[in-house]
């Protein structure tokens, strides 16, 4: 295996997904205190996101409270309850082309803008004879940090 091209910074997200995202406001929100700062809406990711905040600056992780606009459609964002984690990588490109060149296996869509804007993809969280790497049941996403992160966590 070669040097690793890269360097994954730190925790960008939490996803969290049930059929009612009122509930998990409830939770997230209403009872923790954690402040909403955001949403998203995608046909194509089928999602309807509040896109809540824990921390300030480079240091701050998202927490995102997911339900599906169709619930028997995919991707299933409900299907479990700890969606997917997300990293901060610093070069997302470099990562995505070495990690598939290792046999990491990647969810369909590629590199893509994500619902807080930043670049990112999803690792699979199931490997296939063609790539046998894969998140072992957990669904991974990365994302590119910008330069503030980079800077704060590189």
């Amino acid at each position: 295996m070669s040097e690793r091209p890269f360097k994954i910074l730190g925790v960008q997200q939490i996803a969290i997904g049930g059929l009612d995202k009122a509930r998990l406001r409830t939770l997230w929100v209403e009872m923790l205190g954690v402040p909403v700062t955001g949403s998203f809406r995608s046909e194509r990711e089928n999602v309807d996101e509040d896109i809540c905040t824990i921390g300030r600056g480079p240091n701050a992780v998202e927490v995102d409270l997911m339900q599906p606009l169709d619930p028997d459609k995919k991707p299933a964002v409900h299907a479990t309850p700890l969606n997917h984690v997300g990293l901060w990588v610093d070069d997302l490109p470099t990562a995505y082309a070495w990690l598939t060149e290792q046999g990491v296996r990647f969810a369909p869509g590629g590199i893509r803008k994500g619902a807080a804007g930043h670049d990112i993809c999803f690792l699979h969280p199931k490997g296939n004879e063609a790539f046998p790497i894969a998140g072992e049941g957990v669904l991974i996403e990365l994302v590119q940090a910008p330069a503030d992160v980079i800077a704060a966590l590189g």
